[in-house]
C-alpha cells in the first residue's frame, strides 16, 4: 500500500514518491496531482512504461546521431497485456518492437537472436521495469533511479513528470488501461473457468459495450511469433454506438488465466486516437475513453459471468 508514503510525502511537501517491493524488483511512482488539491496521483504500470520508454529511446536516438556506425540498434519490449503505446513510440522513433507473452522472461530475452541489437527497455503493466540490459530481469532500483532523474530534470525546468505524458496523448492517442478478474471459490472453481475460457474461444462476443469484435484470437493457437498460450484477445472496431460523441474510440480485451489462483484475468485498453484528441481536447478524450472504459468493464464481466 502506498497511502502511508504518499500521506509522509504530502507532510513533508516532496516531489514524488518511489516504492519498490519486498525485493525490489518493481517499482511504484506517486506524484502530486498538479490540480490544484492535495491530492497525490499514482501512474499505472502502462503510464509509467511510456514515460520510461519515451525518454530511452530519445536518449538512444540522440547517442546513434552522434555516435556513428556500430551502435547497437535498440529493441523495446513489452507484454501482450500491457499497453499498445510503446509499439507506437517504437515506430515514430525508428527502434524494433517486441510483443511478449506475459512474463519478464520472455521480456528480457526479447533482443536475443538479433544480431547486432541489445534490448534498450522492457515493462510489463505488473509495475516491473528493465531500464538497461545489465540486469536481464525487472528491476526497480535502477528503474526508481532513472524515475527519479526525469522527476528532477522536468521539476527544474518547471515541467511535473507527467507533462510528457500529457505530450505523448496529444501525438499519439489516449491510451486507457485497465484489469478486472474472475475469481470463483470451491471444487468446481477450476472447471468453471477453464469452460468459461473455452466457451470465449470457441464462440467469442460479437460485440461488447456497443463495440463491434473486429478480430478474435485463441492465443492458444499462436498470435504471429509468439508460442501459444492459454487466452483470448478481442479487438474492437473503432466507432461505439453511444450518442455523446464517444465514436472515435477502438478497445482491446484480454483475458487469460492466472498461473496461480483459481481466477480468470482480464485486461482492457481504451484507445482515443489522435485525431480524436486533436478534435475534442485532451480532458476530453480522457474523459471520453473513461466513460467506454467502465462501460466495456460491466460488458465484460456480464459476458464472463457463468
Amino acid at each position: 500500500m502506498l497511502d502511508p508514503a504518499i500521506a509522509e510525502a504530502a507532510r513533508v511537501g516532496a516531489d514524488i514518491v518511489l516504492a519498490n517491493d519486498p525485493d525490489a524488483d518493481r517499482l511504484a511512482v506517486a506524484v502530486p496531482a498538479g490540480d490544484g488539491t492535495a491530492r497525490w496521483r499514482v501512474l499505472s504500470g502502462d503510464e509509467l512504461g511510456a514515460i520510461l520508454g519515451d525518454h530511452l529511446l530519445a536518449r538512444a536516438g540522440a547517442t546513434a546521431r552522434t555516435a556513428g556506425d556500430g551502435t547497437p540498434a535498440p529493441v523495446v519490449a513489452t507484454s501482450i497485456v500491457s499497453s499498445t503505446l510503446l509499439a507506437k513510440l517504437a515506430e515514430a522513433s525508428g527502434a524494433r518492437f517486441v510483443e511478449t507473452l506475459t512474463g519478464f522472461k520472455w521480456i528480457a530475452r526479447a533482443a536475443d537472436g538479433m544480431p547486432g541489437a541489445r534490448l534498450l527497455f522492457g515493462y510489463e503493466e505488473a509495475l516491473g521495469y528493465a531500464v538497461s540490459d545489465a540486469v536481464r530481469d525487472k528491476d526497480g532500483i535502477s528503474a526508481g533511479l532513472l524515475a527519479a532523474e526525469l522527476a528532477a530534470a522536468g521539476l527544474a525546468a518547471g515541467r511535473p513528470l507527467t507533462a510528457r505524458l500529457d505530450e505523448l496523448e496529444q501525438r499519439f492517442g489516449v491510451h486507457l488501461t485497465s484489469q478486472w478478474s474472475l475469481r470463483l471459490d470451491g471444487e468446481a472453481a477450476a472447471a468453471q473457468l477453464a469452460a468459461t475460457l473455452g466457451r470465449w474461444q470457441s464462440t467469442p462476443p460479437r460485440a461488447l459495450a456497443g463495440m463491434p469484435v473486429a478480430e478474435a484470437i485463441d492465443l492458444e493457437r499462436g498470435l504471429g511469433a509468439l508460442p501459444p498460450a492459454p487466452g483470448v484477445l478481442l479487438r474492437f472496431g473503432g466507432w461505439v454506438a453511444h450518442g455523446n460523441g464517444d465514436r472515435a474510440l477502438r478497445a482491446r480485451v484480454i483475458v487469460r488465466p492466472s498461473g496461480t489462483e483459481p481466477k480468470l484475468k482480464v485486461y482492457l485498453e481504451v484507445v482515443v486516437p489522435p485525431g480524436a484528441v486533436a478534435g475534442a481536447g485532451l480532458a476530453a478524450a480522457r474523459a471520453a475513453a473513461s466513460r467506454q472504459m467502465s462501460r466495456l468493464r460491466v460488458a465484460v464481466a456480464e459476458a464472463l459471468t457463468p
